[in-house]
C-alpha cells in the first residue's frame, strides 16, 4: 500500500538544542494512502507540534517528512496544493459570510474560477449552510463555524487532510455531523490525519491510531489490536442494590480485582480474568445480602489502552501543562511504535 506520509526521527526542540524543551523526540510513522489516520495523546503530549511540522507551520529541529513523494525540506509547495487544513480553532473570516469566505478560499488555492461557484455551492448544500450562505460567519454557531471551516480546507479538493481537535466544545449533533462528514470525506478517497484526545472518536472513525505520550510514540495500530493487546485490563461490572455505591473498596479488595471504578450506578471492577472474579462478587452480593440488578464482563476499551500506555490509572484522566521530554522508556518498542 502506497504512503501518503512517511515520517523519520522527526523532532522538535524549543529553545537551545541542548538545553530546550523537547516537545517531539525522533518519532517514526507512516500514514497510508486512504485512511484515517489518527494521532492520539494527553494534552501536552507533542500532538498538535507533530500537526504543525507535517503541514509546514513549523521547521523541524531534526528529522524528515516526506509527503507525496515529497521532502518537505526541499519541496514543500507542491505538497501544500494538495493538502487541506483544519485547525483546532475555526479559521473562519468572521466579517465575511459564508458564501465570501468559500470564494475567498478558492481564490487562495487557484480553484479555476468557472468551478468556484459550483464547487461553493455544493458543499455548503452537503454541510447544511446553503441557506446560511449570505450570513456572516459572526453570527453562525460554533458547530456551524466548524463545518464552514471545513468546507474551506476542501473547496480545492486535497488528497490530504488535516484535522485538529475537530469535536471539542460542539454540541452531539454538531459532533455528530462532524464525524459524518469525516466518514464521507474519507469514503470519497482524502487521506485523513485526526489529531484528537477524544479517545471514543479515534475508536469510531480510525483505521489505525498512534499514540503519543511525553513526546515519543508509544503505540500504533488498529484499535481493535491495541485492545486485544492489553487483556490484562478485563473489567466486570456490577450494580448493586440498596446502597449499591458504598461497596466500591470492598469489590476492589476481592481477589483478583486490581482497581475499582464508579460508573454512574454501577462499580467496574478490572482483572486479568473475569471468570474468576465473577463468583466472587456473586459470593459478595450474597453474604452481604444486596441485590444484583445488573452484571457484565468487559473486554478492554480504547481508554484503558489509551491509560494504560501513557501511565495513568484507569478511571482517571491527566492535564499536562507543557510538552516536554519523555519520562518512561521501553513502551515505544514494546509496542510497536514508529514504523
Amino acid at each position: 500500500m502506497t504512503n501518503t506520509i512517511e515520517v523519520e526521527n522527526l523532532t522538535k526542540v524549543f529553545g537551545r538544542p541542548e538545553s530546550g524543551v523537547v516537545a517531539v523526540d525522533h518519532i517514526n510513522f507512516c500514514v497510508r494512502q486512504g485512511e484515517v489516520f489518527g494521532f492520539l495523546g494527553p494534552n501536552g503530549a507533542g500532538k498538535t507540534t507533530t500537526q504543525r511540522m507535517l503541514t509546514t507551520l513549523l521547521e523541524p529541529t531534526e528529522g524528515r517528512i516526506v509527503t507525496f513523494g515529497y521532502d518537505l525540506e526541499h519541496d514543500a509547495y507542491p505538497v501544500k496544493r494538495q493538502m487541506g487544513l483544519v485547525p483546532e480553532e475555526a479559521n473562519v473570516y468572521t466579517e465575511l459570510t459564508a458564501w465570501d469566505n468559500l470564494m475567498f478560499t478558492a481564490q487562495l488555492y487557484r480553484v479555476e474560477r468557472a468551478e468556484r461557484a459550483s464547487r461553493a455551492r455544493e458543499l455548503l448544500e452537503n454541510f447544511g449552510l446553503w441557506e446560511k450562505r449570505d450570513v456572516k460567519a459572526q453570527d453562525f454557531s460554533k458547530g456551524m463555524r466548524r463545518r464552514l471551516s471545513i468546507a474551506m480546507a476542501i473547496i480545492h479538493k486535497p488528497a490530504l487532510l488535516f484535522l485538529d481537535e475537530p469535536t471539542p466544545g460542539l454540541d452531539a449533533q454538531s459532533g455528530r455531523a462532524i464525524r459524518d462528514l469525516i466518514r464521507q470525506l474519507n469514503a470519497e478517497g482524502t487521506t485523513i490525519f485526526l489529531t484528537t484526545h477524544q479517545i471514543e472518536e479515534a475508536n469510531q472513525l480510525c483505521d489505525r491510531v498512534a499514540i503519543i505520550d511525553h513526546g515519543q510514540i508509544a503505540a500504533i495500530d488498529t484499535p481493535e489490536r491495541l485492545k486485544a493487546a492489553f487483556q490484562r485490563v478485563q473489567s466486570v461490572e456490577v450494580a448493586l442494590e440498596p446502597d449499591g455505591g458504598a461497596h466500591g473498596d470492598a469489590l476492589a479488595a476481592l481477589p483478583g480485582a486490581t482497581t475499582s471504578v464508579k460508573m454512574g450506578d454501577k462499580w467496574r471492577l478490572y482483572t486479568e480474568d473475569p471468570s474468576t472474579l465473577l463468583p466472587r462478587v456473586m459470593d459478595y452480593a450474597r453474604l452481604h445480602e444486596l441485590r444484583v440488578v445488573s452484571l457484565s464482563t468487559l473486554g478492554p476499551s480504547l481508554e484503558d489502552v489509551f491509560l494504560e500506555i501513557t501511565g495513568q490509572q484507569v478511571g482517571t484522566v491527566r492535564h499536562e501543562e507543557g510538552e516536554g521530554r519523555p519520562q518512561r522508556q521501553g513502551m515505544r518498542d514494546r509496542m510497536g511504535g514508529g514504523r
